[in-house]
């Protein structure tokens, strides 16, 4: 009895999909569960879905994909467990030992945000980069740049929602008077700052797509240009100057300080700059 209501359909994921709708969980998210699911699904061939059969899957999966992408897959899976009422077979996430340092390879150095900059307005696009400088002033996800408005401009402050918690996101006078003469120009006087030709919200993808076609012409490494590594850069440019988590993970929207810790990680080399300047080395 128990396997015939565990047993994993396309119907049952479809009801799965709409519950998710209905907890207003983000539409990315619930895409990202249903194609989890169907890999499943595709995995199974018709079998029954057992704890066995999900603990094999877990191994085949542990061989192709990186930990954090396989903890992401389970996680897609246990939701459901929970949601049809098999927690009983739901599975342990893999345990990833958190690195100490960032990846070099993928930090952003602030010239490098500031030649990705240049490098937008060489290319005459103005709108990349001023979204590229607000994205990195302000600390904000790509998602939400929704909320900059020519309201928002006028207060000073854009009121995001993001996944039912809501947050203020201050904007720098600079900022605010950079965008105010952009929008002049645009002749638009109210909604949102960032659209497109048509007056529709930016996709997320063409952002990053223009983004990376500034990789060659800025000179930076093309696995470092992507908009969420701006919102890493804001973070260690605050934390380096106020040393205050919980002050950065409200800006940030964060619930967990730990997650905002990931944020502020810095690269091996720095820490290695500041023990050579201890100078505790005597002989």
């Amino acid at each position: 009895m128990i396997e015939k209501q565990c047993t994993l359909t396309e119907k049952k994921i479809d009801r799965y999909a709409i519950y998710l709708r209905e907890q207003e969980r983000a539409e990315q998210t619930i895409q990202k569960y249903v194609r989890d699911l169907n890999a499943l699904r595709k995995y199974l061939a018709g079998r029954p879905l057992t704890k066995e059969m999900l603990l094999r899957w877990k191994e085949e999966l542990t061989g192709v994909y990186a930990p954090a992408s396989v903890n992401t897959m389970l996680t897609a899976v246990n939701c459901f467990l929970a949601f049809a009422g098999c927690r009983q077979l739901t599975v342990r996430l893999l345990k990833i030992q958190r690195s100490l340092f960032s990846d070099e390879k993928r930090e952003l150095t602030r010239g490098e945000y500031a030649r990705l900059v240049q490098a937008a307005e060489r290319e005459g696009n103005k709108r990349l980069s001023l979204i590229i400088q607000t994205l990195c002033a302000t600390g904000m996800r790509v998602s939400e740049l929704r909320f900059i408005t020519a309201a928002a401009l006028s207060c000073g402050r854009a009121e995001i929602t993001n996944k039912g918690k809501r947050r203020v996101v201050f904007l720098p006078d600079k900022l605010r008077q950079t965008l105010k003469k952009y929008l002049q120009k645009q002749k638009r006087t109210a909604g949102a700052v960032f659209v497109t030709r048509t007056g529709n919200p930016l996709d997320r993808s063409n952002i990053w797509r223009e983004m990376k076609s500034l990789c060659r012409l800025a000179g930076v490494a093309p696995e470092k240009v992507f908009p969420h590594n701006l919102r890493h850069l804001f973070a260690r440019t605050y934390y380096a100057i106020e040393k205050d988590l919980s002050r950065l993970a409200d800006l940030l929207g964060h619930s967990n300080v730990n997650t905002t810790r990931i944020y502020t990680a810095e690269s091996g080399r720095t820490h290695a700059r500041h023990m050579e300047r201890m100078g505790l080395v005597i002989t």
